[in-house]
């Protein structure tokens, strides 16, 4: 029996309606509420959670690194930019190697199946949460569609919160559970899991957001500071004076007049008190909190776009180093995808081909996105038609491939110039007749026809038109007293040589070699 078989059987109605996170055990999952461990964060204790999740236990780190994306605008803009280069990018699945047309058939069937029924680009978002995390999990809930094939009906994106690592495999995912400390595995065909390597080491360590936990820290304490600082030094002090003698009560009360002048700008005071509005002695500069700022951002950056051109141009920036940034982005782009497509491949293309029947066990299609950059167009318009000339042998297939062109279908209108073919020329339908016998005639067999023996035929047929136009040019020349005169009599002479039987030899060698191709075509096909 195959996997296959054996899946479809356990895939009862009642599985398909309850996933595993629909199990009792796992009830207590949709009631937890995240513990903020941003909210007081130091050093001390930012070291504490990842040691933590080294150990097993990912919670609070998973719990800190959706904050850290929650609270740092600057961390959300550069992963949106990450995820949203891999998310456009176009797609489609490619049939297994030397596959047959019945495989080939199979996966147009499966593609168009899960563009029907899927949101590619929501998945493929979804997924990419990995970069920070490590990895990402999607449930799966199976239906079928009216013509009867499965497919994931229900896909959701579960919390990394709901996960954890057995100390015995700490590259393995476990459902957490009410009843065992390291979850349960993970349910076949149920979920799409995708560990994203964005650092060696084990899967808790290997998530960006460890590397961006510091500089989130560091940038906190830097804006807390400059808030305390533009609040010290950006307002003037206010001193409240009371006359001798004053009770407790109006000292309160001026205390009060005071705050509520620095907050609300109004106030009132007795007669008898003071009310002065002084400036800071001390002279302060927010510079130094704008460069720990900065560095942090850039960073982040970094650590995420491989640069900081990319993300602000800075007071060294340029076009040319910019393009460089982009480049290191582009490259990091395509690792994304790479890793995302074998992930698709493996738990989304695999479970629906297998479940519906479409490939054999060890045969299946490949989820492959469109990393290509369309090249220059003009570039190559240019290039190729010299290289050609030359005599490279340049496969049409790797034009298109290089353009993005698709090979047209069978039947398809492709664009191009209409063939030219030259009409016969009027003239003696006998004369005509005799010259096309002569060429028929004298090509060989047409495994051993050399071109020479062709082209020798031709200038035989062609040589009594050329020698009398020599010779009509020829007594021009003697003519000629002059080369201005020579010039002007051959001008004038243009259009008046015989041209008709050199026209007829030409129109006859067209249509030989129009045969002659379809015949090629013919025998290839």
């Amino acid at each position: 029996m195959s996997f296959a078989d054996w899946f479809k059987q356990k895939l009862t109605p009642a599985l398909v309606a309850e996933r595993q996170t629909d199990s009792p055990q796992a009830a207590l999952l949709h009631r937890e509420f995240d513990s903020h461990p941003s909210r007081g964060l130091t050093p001390a204790k930012l070291a504490q959670i990842l040691v933590q999740a080294e150990q097993g236990n990912m919670l609070a780190q998973a719990e800190l690194f959706m904050d850290m994306e929650e609270k740092d605008a600057h961390i959300a803009a550069e992963l949106s930019k990450r995820k949203m280069a891999a998310k456009k990018l176009d797609w489609k699945l490619v049939p297994p190697r030397d596959a047959t047309a019945a495989e080939k058939k199979a996966t147009k069937l499966l593609e168009a199946l899960i563009r029907d029924e899927l949101d590619a680009g929501a998945l493929r978002m979804s997924l990419l949460d990995a970069i920070g995390h490590g990895f990402s999990c999607i449930e799966l809930g199976w239906g079928r569609t009216a013509a009867g094939l499965w497919f994931p009906d229900q896909v959701e994106h579960r919390p990394p919160t709901w996960f954890t690592c057995p100390q015995e495999n700490r590259n393995t995912l476990h459902l957490r559970d009410n009843r065992s400390t390291y979850g349960v595995p993970l349910q076949p065909f149920g979920w799409i899991v995708h560990i994203h390597s964005s650092r060696s080491g084990y899967l808790a360590r290997s998530g960006l957001h460890r590397v961006l936990a510091w500089p989130y820290l560091y940038k906190n304490f830097s804006v807390r500071d400059l808030a305390e600082f533009l609040e010290v030094y950006g307002l003037p002090i206010r001193v409240g004076q009371y006359p001798p003698g004053a009770s407790d009560d109006e000292k309160r009360a001026l205390m009060n007049a005071v705050l509520s002048i620095g907050h609300n700008a109004a106030g009132i005071i007795p007669d008898s008190m003071k009310l002065e509005l002084q400036q800071v002695m001390a002279t302060g500069s927010a510079d130094a909190f704008k460069v720990m700022i900065d560095w942090c951002e850039g960073s982040v950056s970094k650590a995420i776009l491989g640069g900081t051109l990319t993300s602000s141009t800075g007071a060294s920036g340029n076009r040319s180093l910019g393009e460089v940034h982009n480049e290191v982005r582009l490259d990091i782009r395509d690792d994304d995808v790479t890793q995302l497509d074998q992930t698709l491949s493996a738990y989304l293309v695999y479970p629906m081909a297998m479940l519906n029947g479409l490939f054999a066990d060890n045969r299946c299609p490949t989820w492959v996105s469109d990393t290509q950059e369309p090249s220059d167009l003009a570039l190559f318009a240019t290039a190729l038609p010299a290289l050609a000339a030359a005599g490279a042998k340049i496969p049409v297939s790797y034009v298109n491939l290089k353009l993005k062109i698709p090979e047209p279908e069978a039947g398809e209108a492709i664009l191009g110039m209409p063939a030219q073919v030259a009409p016969l020329p009027p003239g003696n339908g006998a004369a005509m007749l005799a010259v096309e016998t002569r060429l028929i005639a004298s090509v060989p067999d047409i495994d051993n026809s050399p071109v020479t023996a062709q082209a020798d035929l031709l200038a035989q047929e062609a040589a009594p038109v050329l020698k009398s136009w020599v010779e009509t040019i020829r007594s021009k020349v003697d003519a000629a007293d002059s080369l201005d005169s020579l010039r002007d009599d051959l001008l004038n002479s243009y259009g008046d040589l015989n041209s008709t039987e050199l026209v007829k030899v030409m129109a006859l060698a067209f249509a030989c070699s129009d045969l002659s191709g379809r015949f090629d075509v013919k025998e290839g096909a």
